[in-house]
């Protein structure tokens, strides 16, 4: 992983750089920023840009042997920590441990901007409970208690490190402060607050911020994933979650847009019949196509919030739909009956990520939009 390759972030990419020309980086670093931010591509570019052995000033040059090894992840003085299935026994076979970091490795590389949940539907893990153990924690203090295979920087990855159990977190406390020379600590997390706040104290904080429209927008067209027309409307659904817009790549976004109207529609008539025939093609829809279906509904009920906020110029809707926004924002949903809509989609969208009864969440949902379809302004 490139610098290059990380859509837009100049600012951060830069702070990066010159932390480490000027001697200056920290010996334990935080990547935390929202879900589908670069926290994970920007520490692996980073230690892509550590073992480079011809880097540039912006960048690591891609093509010497460390380079070559950091695309497959396979650097001998790069080590990773991430959640595993919890083992009754902690005394785990070596054998086990080794497919497991495959695994981690394919899905580091295919899917650099997923979460938990997405490593855990790549696993099979399933209903299976995670964390990071006090026994992994004894192995990253063995790994890093060796020496450099190549002399240089030993760096130890620790990734979802909110599933450190507290244990493992405590056993971790001492090397994170007082590593041995030339070891790095790259933390990347999504969800930074609920780390122990004596392992936060202990690290240097990178805040990732979200992507913008534009650089979101930009990557997709410059990668050959779509035209731009569609990039923006990817970009504008995903609302800085580069996770969601590869999600939604392959999904019609114009097509998903014309359903959530349809869909309000039937329940403004309170066409039931039509509503539970919905109901049955949305629990036979894949599951990730459910959940981009939610995600356009957040991205209408926001509109159509600000749309009754008379905030016209943050309104983000292509002009074919801004005629229905402007409707339904006059005729059907009030500012109050917006704010809980919205509050109903990403309710919807938490439980089909845990794997919920997606006919029963759609047609709770549809009963929802109903009766507030039925108390008209």
């Amino acid at each position: 992983m490139q610098f290059a390759e990380i859509p837009g972030l100049p600012e951060t990419k830069e702070k990066l750089i010159n932390a480490v020309k000027t001697n200056h980086l920290a010996h334990a670093l935080l990547f935390h920023g929202p879900e589908g931010s670069a926290n994970l591509t920007l520490a692996l570019a980073l230690a892509t840009f550590l073992y480079c052995e011809n880097r540039t000033e912006t960048d690591s040059c891609g093509v010497c042997s460390s380079c070559q090894r950091m695309k497959r992840l396979v650097m001998p003085d790069l080590n990773f920590a991430f959640p595993v299935i919890a083992k009754e026994k902690e005394d785990e076979e070596d054998e086990e441990k080794t497919d497991v970091l495959t695994s981690w490795r394919k899905f580091a590389g295919s899917h650099p901007y997923g979460n938990v949940h997405d490593f855990i539907y790549f696993n099979g893990f399933e209903k299976k409970q995670l964390n990071i153990s006090k026994a992994s924690a004894r192995k990253i203090i063995q790994a890093l208690s060796l020496m450099s295979f190549e002399g240089g920087y030993k760096i130890m990855l620790i990734w979802a490190p909110e599933f450190l159990h507290p244990s493992a977190a405590n056993a971790l406390l001492k090397i994170i402060e007082e590593p041995p020379a030339k070891t790095i600590f790259m933390l990347v997390s999504s969800q930074a607050d609920q780390l122990l706040t004596t392992i936060l104290s202990r690290t240097q904080k990178i805040l990732v911020r979200a992507f913008t429209d534009e650089e979101i927008g930009l990557h997709l067209v410059e990668t050959g994933l779509c035209e731009s027309k569609t990039a923006e409307q990817v970009a504008m659904l995903a609302d800085g979650n580069l996770r969601e817009a590869y999600r939604m790549i392959d999904q019609v976004e114009d097509l998903q847009v014309t359903q959530i109207r349809d869909w309000f529609r039937l329940c403004v008539a309170k066409d039931l019949k039509e509503i539970f025939d919905l109901a049955d093609k949305f629990h036979k829809e894949p599951k990730e196509a459910q959940k981009s279906l939610m995600m356009t509904g957040l991205a209408v009920t926001r509109e159509i919030l600000l749309k009754n906020l008379d905030l016209d110029q943050l309104l983000r809707t292509t002009e074919v739909d801004r005629d229905f926004i402007d409707k339904i924002s006059k005729n059907v949903l009030t500012e109050d009956h917006a704010m809980k809509l919205y509050d109903s989609f990403n309710q919807a969208h938490y439980h089909l990520e845990r794997n919920g009864n997606a006919k029963m969440i759609f047609t709770d949902l549809s009963m929802t939009l109903l009766v507030m379809m039925s108390k008209k302004k």
